[in-house]
């Protein structure tokens, strides 16, 4: 029988809580239960083990993640909503840093489950409308959020790590990395097919 006023959202809050304070691979299905003060097996009554519950943390955190980017980008088109999209995310990070890596590494989620949250689905949808501002179109825009998303990815799982030891504030390094990435998705590069086809021109080393 399940415990009374135990439920499968209170269990993955207990979990999601937990990845914050010791690292989303250290959650096991015990230390979630003794968090709960409960028996291991009282879990079983609302999540089918280990990885139903990650996957559940990874869905929780993304509707989180996307609800604070969502805030922070309304309103606001180009660099503006870059900043504010890329300092949302970087928050969340910093906040949540055993919610974030949930959300940052491949899970076995129900269907059923992943189709009623709105937050994996909503993530992509406001990365690929702030960057219509810069007048992508397919196949660049897809290029262009691989980019944004392996640019804050990378900066932020580094600076959690502590792999920026030199000097300089990494909050100055961020302010910089964002006028660059602005600056590259201003200027994106033309397709390499066109970039051959034009050195292959007649009369093309003339004109560069």
């Amino acid at each position: 029988m399940a415990r009374a006023g135990l439920t499968a959202e209170r269990v993955t809050l207990a979990g999601a809580e937990l990845a914050d304070e010791v690292g989303l691979e250290h959650v096991t299905m015990s230390a979630v239960a003794r968090r709960l003060g409960v028996k291991d097996a009282s879990l079983y009554a609302h999540v089918r083990g280990l990885e139903d519950l990650r996957g559940r943390i990874a869905l929780l955190a993304a509707d989180e993640k996307t609800i604070g980017i969502a805030e922070a980008t309304a309103g606001r088109a180009g660099k503006d909503a870059l900043v504010a999209f890329a300092n949302a995310w970087r928050a969340y990070a910093h906040a949540h840093p055993g919610r974030y890596t949930a959300t940052q590494v491949p899970m076995q989620i129900d269907p059923e489950l992943a189709a009623q949250a709105p937050g994996p689905r909503r993530a992509v949808e406001l990365t690929y409308s702030m960057l219509r501002a810069y007048a992508l179109t397919e196949p660049d825009l897809t290029d262009a959020v691989r980019l944004v998303r392996s640019t804050l990815h990378g900066f932020v799982s580094l600076e959690a790590a502590g792999g920026f030891a030199y000097s300089r504030p990494s909050e100055d390094s961020w302010a910089r990395c964002l006028d660059a990435l602005h600056s590259l998705l201003g200027r994106w590069p033309a397709p390499r097919e066109e970039a051959s086809s034009r050195r292959e021109r007649p009369g093309a080393a003339g004109r560069r």
